[in-house]
């Protein structure tokens, strides 16, 4: 028999999660996230777990993110009603996560995009090792920074969170340390002796100090100064005129950030840039509303499927966006997507 795809248990004082789909860079479908969510309510009302403590199997990945496949699949045979029940509750457990009142320690050793990134952004504690790398890389297959991650992003200081969503650039430990992805780094071959210390009924502040080492230095931080001007505004278009205009002036940073983005879903980055903008007088839980509102209707239109296409099915990297450019995205378009969808709404339980 093949084995669990997230196994569960509890270990010592701890309440363990361990993502178990190695081969597929721990992707999170339905099934995983209904465990997970059942595993969170059993262990909120048992007072022998102090603690949970989510990991991914196989040192590669903590999670690669939505099983992206398997959404584009379930879209082009028109069956929207099973995307929409995993995001809907994909975004539910999202909230669970951030408002659970025991704390909730991510160890990330290796990938996290995406859904992974709403596994473990929204905990108390979030722990990184040098094989840490994060992205949200959704603009690159026309779909959107969503599980509440432009919520935080917002929030990160030099304007690099609205940087990180209209690139998908990626990020890693001593950039996670620096600008706030992140709460603590810890080698990676510490990491399962950090994981055994974690099942004690000691502080966690006090166990991962006790593994903490000195993070890398940023990669990131060199570039600060020009992503602070450069993404500045609340329009994706304009910060991209602003990358061309340093480009132009010699920057080869701004050249570089300027090819990447161009060849992104300008809808996506249009989208992007005003979550960004919003999301930061929003709270947490509206802004899953808006994420909800918005996947209600990319999983309904081109670029989404474009995206997934040229770069995952076919990877011929040659997507035809429509629009092809920020300049041709109108307001009105993207004002669509943030419309309330009456009694459709994202709703949450009392659990949460």
């Amino acid at each position: 028999m093949s084995e669990p795809e997230v196994l569960i248990e509890r270990r010592g004082h701890a309440g363990s999660i361990t993502l178990n789909r190695p081969k597929a860079l721990n992707a999170l479908n339905l099934a995983m996230v209904r465990a997970i969510a059942r595993a969170l309510d059993s262990w909120e009302r048992d007072d022998a777990v102090m603690r949970i403590v989510i990991s991914g199997a196989g040192g590669r990945a903590f999670c690669a993110g939505g099983d992206i496949r398997l959404l584009y699949e379930q879209g082009k045979a028109g069956d929207n009603e099973s995307q929409l029940t995993f995001w809907r509750e994909e975004y539910q457990l999202n909230r669970r996560i951030k408002s659970y009142p025991k704390p909730y320690v991510a160890l990330i050793d290796g990938l996290v995009m995406g859904g992974g990134v709403g596994l473990s952004l929204h905990g108390s504690h979030v722990v990184a090792s040098e094989r840490y790398s994060f992205a949200m890389p959704e603009v690159g297959i026309g779909f959107f920074p969503d599980v509440g991650a432009a919520w935080r992003l917002a929030r990160l200081r030099q304007n690099m969170g609205r940087y990180l969503v209209l690139t998908g650039v990626r990020a890693d430990a001593g950039d996670a340390l620096a600008f706030g992805l992140a709460h603590s780094f810890v080698a990676s071959p510490d990491f399962a002796a950090l994981q055994t210390a974690l099942e004690s009924a000691e502080p966690i502040e006090a166990v991962v100090n006790r593994f903490a080492a000195e993070p890398p230095a940023s990669k990131l931080a060199a570039d600060a100064p020009l992503i602070e001007s450069c993404f500045a505004d609340a329009d994706a278009a304009i910060c991209l005129t602003a990358l061309k205009s340093a480009g132009d002036a010699g920057s080869q940073a701004a050249s570089a950030i300027h090819a990447g983005m161009i060849a992104k879903s300008p809808t996506s980055q249009a989208i992007a840039a005003r979550q960004i903008a919003l999301y930061g007088g929003v709270s947490f839980e509206e802004a899953l509303c808006i994420d909800y509102r918005i996947v209600s209707r990319i999983c309904r239109g081109i670029d989404f499927y474009e995206g997934v296409r040229a770069v995952i099915i076919d990877k011929d990297n040659r997507p035809d966006w429509r629009p092809s450019t920020l300049q041709a995205v109108s307001k009105d378009a993207i004002d669509a997507y943030f419309v309330p969808l009456g009694t459709s709404e994202l709703e949450f339980g009392k659990a949460a």
